[in-house]
């Protein structure tokens, strides 16, 4: 381990982790939307899925909700797969997710918080 070699070192160490901690602050309270796009899902259409999902997002004026993609998620054979994480909720896993059915979660789900049980494949696996 390198030693400090001044006080303004340190100093600047001390604004770095701020920075990193304002950074992780400002996450808390977003609703992530993760959408599967390793190859079966990017095959099965969930490009076109985010795609109309985060469209739908905007065009409501929903904020705070973050679209991510993901490689595989483990449920293949239900592409395209839609995790939706709501800080404080379990996170949700929907399948067989089509663009007009990422629509649907968008209306349903984010905006009216109602879940579209006949999509629900389940919960997301455990992550380490």
């Amino acid at each position: 381990m390198a030693k400090m070699k001044s006080l303004e070192e340190l100093k600047a160490i001390k604004e770095q982790l701020k920075t990193n901690m304002n950074v992780r602050n400002e996450n808390e309270g977003v609703t992530k939307v993760i959408i599967g796009m390793a190859t079966c899902g990017i095959a099965a259409g969930a490009r076109e899925t985010f795609n109309a999902m985060a469209s739908k997002a905007s065009e409501l004026g929903l904020e705070n909700i973050k679209f991510v993609t993901a490689g595989c998620m483990g449920s293949c054979y239900a592409e395209p797969t839609v995790e939706i994480q709501i800080p404080g909720q379990a996170s949700i896993l929907y399948g067989y997710v089509s663009a007009d059915k990422g629509v649907e979660i968008v209306e349903k789900h984010l905006k009216n918080g109602e879940l579209v049980e006949n999509l629900i494949i389940g919960q997301p696996f455990e992550k380490a």
